[in-house]
């Protein structure tokens, strides 16, 4: 990326965060780019929220980020936009009586989502909890040694986003850059976050993780095939947590999360909820079910059974 890039970059990731935090606190001035700015930069800055975009709108979008990616990485990046399939909501079944706690879930999923290297950012953490104690998260090991699993008296819980059917994160956000889609996925437009990180306040299950420092992805390492709402490259300064791997599932005919493919065991079980005769719906009619906070009544669809 030229120096004029960057400093282009710089200004638009300065100017419109401000922008919107201003926005959000009532603000009545607003730090526009710089009159010799780019005009990638002015499109980036007056870009529309995602909901609000028309086809056209989208596609000069994508093209652009496209662009941006491509240069940036060295190589051609596909941004997608895919939307939900009718007639879908998604589910996933996690079988503790099986995991192992060998944590390849997690670097799969780091793997196939773009999460940042350094410093490093994991959608999913795997827990270390006694047979004795059950699922009291109070007696959680969140450091243990994956190369010596499974152990003796113990079992494994990984936890990540759990796609609540009454998500209280998307509740507090004040630029509703977060929602809720269709076939159920929970999701975040990048563009107009603005790190107020309300949402990972509200998130009883610490799935949303806030990038603090540029996201740092070597080029060679970079999973080219993205989704604007799911595993395209993030900027500092925002939050970001697991799609259920959009950019995979909503493809026709859909593909299954990375983590479930990672797993070793068959731990992992993933699919459509309104369909009577899916793998996660027969799991959940006959399984015994455990859902994780359950008394919050945020209505998960990830579901624990054994």
């Amino acid at each position: 990326m030229s120096d004029k890039k960057k400093r282009d970059a710089k200004v638009f990731q300065l100017t419109r965060r401000k922008a919107l935090k201003g926005l959000a606190a009532g603000a009545s001035v607003l730090a526009l780019p710089s009159r010799d700015a780019a005009a990638s930069v002015w499109d980036a800055f007056f870009q529309k929220h995602f909901r609000r975009m028309t086809k056209s709108d989208l596609e000069r979008v994508l093209a652009r980020l496209e662009r941006e990616y491509s240069s940036e990485f060295s190589q051609e990046v596909k941004v997608g936009a895919t939307p939900p399939i009718e007639g879908v909501k998604y589910g996933y079944g996690l079988d503790l009586s099986r995991c192992i706690g060998c944590r390849r879930c997690v670097y799969g999923c780091v793997e196939e989502n773009n999460q940042s290297r350094d410093p490093q950012i994991h959608w999913i953490r795997v827990v270390r909890l006694k047979k004795e104690k059950g699922t009291d998260l109070h007696y959680a090991e969140h450091y243990y040694n994956p190369n010596q699993v499974p152990e003796p008296g113990h079992f494994y819980m990984p936890i990540q986003c759990q796609q609540c059917e009454k998500p209280p994160c998307t509740k507090v956000c004040p630029v509703q850059a977060t929602w809720t889609e269709k076939d159920g996925i929970v999701v975040v437009d990048y563009n107009w976050c603005i790190g107020c990180r309300y949402c990972m306040a509200a998130c009883p299950y610490g799935a949303r993780h806030f990038n603090w420092a540029k996201p740092q992805i070597p080029n060679e390492s970079l999973n080219p095939q993205t989704h604007y709402l799911g595993n395209r490259p993030r900027p500092v300064g925002v939050v970001e947590k697991c799609t259920f791997c959009i950019q995979r599932t909503r493809q026709q005919p859909g593909r299954y999360p990375a983590c479930l493919e990672a797993c070793p065991v068959g731990a992992r079980k993933f699919g459509n909820l309104l369909d009577p005769e899916s793998e996660i719906r027969k799991l959940i009619e006959n399984k015994r079910v455990y859902l994780l906070k359950e008394e919050l009544n945020t209505q998960p669809k990830f579901f624990y059974f054994f």
